[in-house]
């Protein structure tokens, strides 16, 4: 008898079924397949076998985001934390909310437990799709057995790779098993509990290790990089999947107390206490245990040394002051006697860190970059743009047609280093005291034979000081008050503009160059609340135009980053700092043992590639002798490095940091300020229409009151709701 797809063929299917929310009679595979089309002859044609893996990738680019995206309906809400904010109010979240503010009510946890639902039905989805590719590419034997063994290493990365979103989101889930259960029962008889978090994150990790001796390439960067191959996993991108889960693992929420009853994050375990399964199983371990740190720590070597050769994407010095097409002339970073003396890798002597930095997320860096380790985007459908499309538009001011409504904290501005690498002078002065320094004052003045430049690049003209000498990023990520911005609308005159966001109208330029902006405080969404806006992500080719109500534009981004190399040095160098002893981990396909410690140049093989590309200074001997004072520099330094990826979100969260951190009064620029009042302007106040509130319901997302309803053994997330 021929087995269909509308009956489970495997116990696992029936499994996968049951824990999807508002699921079908059958989960078809969109257009490819429906519940008439036999698994024989799906799998003994090729065209119909690569349909179906990449059916099993699609459910990736639906609101499962780790990465600056679009969610179904609305925005990525968890790209913002401390350091980001929306101020948008007319978006939606699932078809939800469309008149409300959705990112205020996020922010304070105000929604309900059907919020953003889709998430769990996509990745079981996704996990469905990919089991069944598992069990039944064997049977294609028009594929080389290489290719079969390639493809089902595929999907058995993205099947853990649904699992690994899961876990960070929802906390530990469901594990279906492979196979020992009766598909004829019904799904409330097969109600599957939740798994711990470790066991979730072993899972992960053994599924990653498979997969990879499955996966027949270390890197797909390099030769192939059309848009379907680029997002197929690699060995690689396993080995760092596997990284990502045993770090979070180990992080504070998930590895319980010390044996005196303190915390590591410094919070009490109260919330990990009241975590349990019906049964009374704890799901959060309650015990901390140092040796995770070490496994962690071991998994991130396995990427840093694997034959893949990951690096980060780095530019040479740029010869030519080009302002007009966005490539200025290289600012020379600062003399360290260290850094500064030596080419890259091991100093920036020979690089441009701005552009650097800037051009691997603009759509400049060629996709054989080898900093990518693994990449999403929405190039798996039809669709050619991706969803920092929409983020670029966000991003951008008004002045260029944009939506101006990204911005970024007085927090975040702090955060950024100066030129030498010490802190800006005042920073964190409103919110904490700081180290009693105060904000420098004044304004830059023209200076003879650089203009529009002053003697403080890349400043132009009537910019505040507060934003002179900074780090390269700095520059690369933050639109300031004057900060200069490029619009390659080609039907402007103007091509290189500076943007000012005080209160009301302003003019730049004369005659056809004339521009006038209205980027301000206004009575809507369309204005900065802090009066700092975000460049990461903006190309100086990116422009956006209405017209005859059409909306033109020419922003393209072909990926996203989900995985990059930069994230696994400083996991790598987070782990190493967290130990206290000495461990012996076994590689992860056991050829070699690591002797695993807190070995200082071990740590400065994490955090020095990262500082020397941004052209910074290394960190001095002391602080990295410290282990509280470096574990404060390691989680600033994530901070600025992977500002707008997602990361911040949940590293306050897995650090137990986020009821301080998320919980503390927004600052900003005094936006009803005008040109007239820019002293008045640049005092940094409390913002108050952006909310600040954290309670523990918020550590993980809500499970939808429809899916607990259907499995009668799956326990709502602490704090929320278990029914209507």
């Amino acid at each position: 008898m021929k087995k269909y797809i509308a009956m489970s063929m495997l116990a696992l299917l029936s499994s996968a079924s049951a824990l999807l929310t508002s699921c079908e009679d059958t989960l078809s595979a969109d257009k490819y397949f429906d519940d008439r089309r036999t698994i024989e002859s799906v799998f003994t044609d090729i065209n119909q076998t690569n349909g179906w893996l990449s059916q099993a990738f699609s459910y990736l680019k639906t609101d499962l985001a780790d990465v600056i995206t679009k969610e179904q309906g609305g925005v990525g809400l968890h790209c913002f934390a401390d350091d980001m904010y929306f101020g948008d109010r007319d978006i939606a979240y699932d078809n939800k909310w469309s008149t409300v503010d959705a990112y205020t009510s996020f922010k304070q946890g105000d929604y309900d437990e059907n919020f953003g639902s889709n998430a769990w039905t996509s990745a079981y989805r996704g996990i469905y799709q990919a089991s069944v590719f598992i069990h039944n590419i064997d049977r294609n034997y028009k594929l080389t057995e290489e290719e079969r063994l390639d493809m089902k290493g595929q999907a058995r990365f993205v099947r853990a790779y649904y699992y690994w979103l899961l876990l960070r989101r929802y906390g530990p889930v469901p594990i279906l098993p492979d196979e020992g259960a009766d598909y004829t029962l019904d799904y409330r008889e097969l109600s599957i509990p939740r798994s711990t978090y470790e066991e979730c994150a072993e899972f992960i990790g053994s599924e990653m290790v498979q997969a990879c001796k499955e996966l027949q390439n270390w890197s797909r960067h390099i030769g192939n990089t059309s848009a379907e191959n680029i997002i197929r996993p690699t060995r690689g991108a396993a080995l760092a999947t596997r990284a990502l889960a045993y770090i979070y693992a180990a992080s504070p929420l998930a590895n319980g107390q010390l044996a005196n009853g303190s915390h590591p994050g410094g919070v009490s375990d109260g919330f990990a206490k009241s975590f349990v399964n019906k049964d009374g199983k704890p799901l959060l371990s309650l015990n901390y245990d140092e040796k995770k740190w070490a496994r962690a720590a071991a998994a991130c070597r396995d990427v840093i040394e694997c034959p893949a050769q990951y690096e980060l994407f780095h530019v040479g010095v740029n010869t030519v002051d080009n302002k007009t097409t966005g490539y200025p002339k290289t600012i020379t970073p600062f003399k360290d006697n260290d850094f500064s003396e030596k080419p890259w890798p091991e100093g920036y002597a020979d690089i441009d860190p701005y552009l650097s930095y800037r051009d691997f997320f603009n759509g400049v860096a060629d996709l054989s970059n080898p900093e990518i380790i693994f990449s999403r985007g929405y190039n798996v459908g039809n669709d050619p743009h991706t969803s920092l499309d929409a983020f670029v538009t966000h991003q951008m001011p008004n002045s260029l047609n944009g939506f101006n409504c990204h911005g970024l904290t007085q927090k975040m501005v702090d955060a950024y280093y100066m030129k030498d690498g010490s802190d800006v002078s005042g920073k964190d002065s409103e919110s904490n005291g700081g180290d009693g320094s105060e904000r420098h004052k004044g304004w830059t003045t023209n200076a003879r034979g650089e203009y529009p430049y002053t003697k403080y690049p890349p400043l132009g003209q009537g910019v505040s000081m507060q934003y002179a000498d900074r780090e390269p990023r700095f520059y690369a990520c933050v639109a300031f008050n004057g900060s200069y911005w490029w619009n390659a609308d080609p039907d402007k005159s103007t091509h290189y503009m500076q943007v000012y966001y005080w209160r009301g109208t302003t003019t730049s330029g004369s005659g056809d160059n004339k521009e006038v902006q209205n980027n301000g405080y206004t009575n809507s969404a369309y204005y900065l609340r802090t009066g700092i806006g975000c460049k990461k992500w903006v190309h100086p080719s990116d422009w956006r135009k209405l017209r005859d109500g059409r909306d033109y534009d020419n922003i393209r981004r072909k990926w996203e980053p989900a995985i990059r190399y930069a994230d696994i040095l400083l996991l790598y160098a987070e782990a190493l700092n967290e130990l206290t002893g000495n461990y012996s981990i076994p590689s992860w396909n056991g050829s070699e043992t690591y002797s695993i410690g807190r070995n200082i140049s071990e740590i400065q093989r994490g955090i020095r590639p990262v500082r020397i590309r941004a052209g910074v200074p290394d960190y001095s001997q002391a602080e990295y002798n410290d282990q509280s004072v470096l574990r404060a520099k390691i989680k600033r330094e994530r901070m600025i490095e992977l500002l707008g990826e997602g990361k911040r979100y949940y590293d306050l969260r897995r650090w137990m940091d986020a009821p301080i951190e998320e919980s503390k009064p927004v600052y900003g620029c005094n936006v009803l300020m005008t040109a007239n009042q820019q002293d008045e302007f640049q005092k940094v106040v409390p913002i108050y229409n952006l909310p600040t509130v954290f309670s523990d319901k918020m550590y993980f997302w809500p499970i939808s009151t429809e899916e607990l309803k259907r499995n009668r053994n799956l326990v709502q997330n602490p704090g929320w709701k278990y029914f209507d």
